[in-house]
This record gives structure tokens, C-alpha cells and sequence, in this order.
């Protein structure tokens, strides 16, 4: 009976631990769709001016064939991001090779974990797909490293090898930032006291005499809950739950090999 309970608790306890492991394979919240409608409809050109996107937009942009893109976006220790761009080229346009770029708040290039970040449109192609998917926000990293840190990124899409004909040609763009919720199995040690350098925005001002201008702004992007304390993950629910189960196992053992105590003293012979 003791032994059937203990092994019933281990059961529970284990359904109760895949409740985080579930959650982590499902795209986080700030991934959700939006149906505002206020998702941007222009680009930046520069990182100074780089337009503003929320995780699960949907952004779009008109520009020129050899214009440079600029959106920026938010990003959280334990999300890995997904940026996604659609190029609508002209009608009619020779070899063109575009290419999509994500850089940290430091303004480091991110290395793409997989995904066709660079590719050639063929002759007469009317639109190409581009796709990269960073490695894992982390937390905390040290100085010399190039991990992915929490805060702002920025995106920039541009042509990197056409023939001067189609230079001009009027383009548009679509760009979606998804992120996938990695979890405690990324979790380090340590945290950061600010997100890396929030980027700088342009942002509309309006005179006495109602003429707008553009000035420079900190960025108030930022994830949907805003940012993470950094120090909480799932790693403690998964030790805490490790911890419980290795003394089930110990009690279990010992119920096991005890045997039935004691033994009784042996009766003693007749006569004596």
C-alpha cells in the first residue's frame, strides 16, 4: 500500500511538470495576430528612423528598387524570433538578389539560426520570400559574445546585386516578426538591469503653426506584459519537481529493500 502511494504521487507529479513543456513549444502571446489595423504601412530608411512593429503584425511598405528598409521590433529573453519579408517585384526586371538583415540594439548583425535570409529572383519573378530565424534571446551573456540579448532589433531589407536598369523600379514589401516561447531550456544564469539600448525612433512633432517635424526619440517599443524580470523561469518548477520525485524514489527504495524489520528472537530449545 505504501508503495502503490508513493508511486501514484510520482505519476501527478510528473502530469503536473508537463504542463511547462507544453508551453513551451506554443508561439508566445505577444505573437498573437493583430486586427487594429494599426500595423505600419511605411519603412524607415535608416536605423535612426526605423518604423516601429509589434510581434504578429503585419507590416507593409513601398518603396524602390535600391532603397534600404528599416523596421525595428521588440524582443524578450527566452523568445526566439522570426522575421518574415515578401518582396512584390515590377512586371518586368532582370536578376535581382535581395537580402534580409536583423540587427541588435548595439546595431550587431545576428547570425540566422536557419531560414534563406539572401536570395535571387529570376528574371520576370514576381515576388521572392525571405525568412530568418535568430537564435534564442538570452538573458544574460558575457561581454565578448554575440548572443542575442533582450531589447530592440531592427530589420533592413534592400537589393544587394542588380543591373543599373532596374535601379528605381517601384517595389513593395510585406514583414511579419513572429516568436516562438523557448522556455527554461534556455534559461541562464544571470540578467541584465536594462533591455540592450533601446533603439531611436523618429518621432512627429507639431509647432504653434502647424508645421510637423521629425526629431529623435528613445523607443517605447516593447513586449506585450513589458519586460521580464530575468531571474524566473520554468527550471525552477522543473527542479523543485525533480527534487520532489528523487525523495519519492528514496522513500520507495527503502520501502523496498527494509524487508519486514526485525527479526523475532528465536524460541529457545526445550529444557533450557
Amino acid at each position: 500500500m505504501r508503495i502503490t502511494r508513493a508511486l501514484s504521487v510520482a505519476l501527478l507529479m510528473t502530469g503536473l511538470a508537463a504542463g511547462p513543456a507544453a508551453a513551451d513549444s506554443s508561439p508566445s502571446a505577444s505573437a498573437s495576430s493583430s486586427d487594429d489595423g494599426s500595423a505600419p504601412t511605411q519603412a524607415g530608411t535608416s536605423f535612426r528612423t526605423a518604423t516601429e512593429l509589434d510581434q504578429g503584425q503585419q507590416a507593409t511598405a513601398s518603396g524602390s528598387t535600391g532603397d534600404y528598409l528599416y523596421w525595428s521590433f521588440a524582443a524578450d529573453a527566452g523568445q526566439r524570433p522570426t522575421v518574415k519579408a515578401t518582396v512584390k517585384l515590377p512586371d518586368t526586371h532582370a536578376g535581382q538578389t535581395w537580402q534580409l538583415d536583423v540587427y541588435d540594439g548595439l546595431r550587431r548583425r545576428q547570425a540566422c539560426q536557419y531560414g534563406a535570409a539572401t536570395r535571387t529572383a529570376a528574371q520576370g519573378t514576381a515576388s521572392l520570400d525571405l525568412a530568418c530565424t535568430l537564435r534564442t534571446v538570452r538573458a544574460w551573456s558575457e561581454q565578448w559574445a554575440n548572443d542575442p540579448l533582450p531589447g530592440t532589433y531592427y530589420v533592413r531589407l534592400t537589393v544587394v546585386d542588380l543591373q543599373s536598369s532596374d535601379l528605381g523600379q517601384p517595389v513593395s514589401a510585406e514583414l511579419r516578426v513572429d516568436s516562438k516561447d523557448i522556455g527554461g531550456s534556455a534559461a541562464v544564469d544571470g540578467s541584465l538591469a536594462q533591455p540592450l539600448t533601446p533603439g531611436i525612433a523618429a518621432k512627429s512633432t507639431s509647432d504653434e503653426d502647424s508645421s510637423s517635424s521629425t526629431s529623435a526619440a528613445l523607443s517605447s517599443i516593447e513586449p506585450d506584459g513589458g519586460w521580464s524580470s530575468g531571474w524566473w523561469s520554468d527550471r525552477w518548477a522543473w527542479t523543485g519537481v525533480g527534487g520532489v520525485l528523487a525523495a519519492l524514489a528514496g522513500i520507495g527504495g527503502y520501502a523496498l529493500t527494509r524487508g519486514a524489520g526485525r527479526p523475532r528472537r528465536a524460541t529457545p530449545p526445550p529444557g533450557m
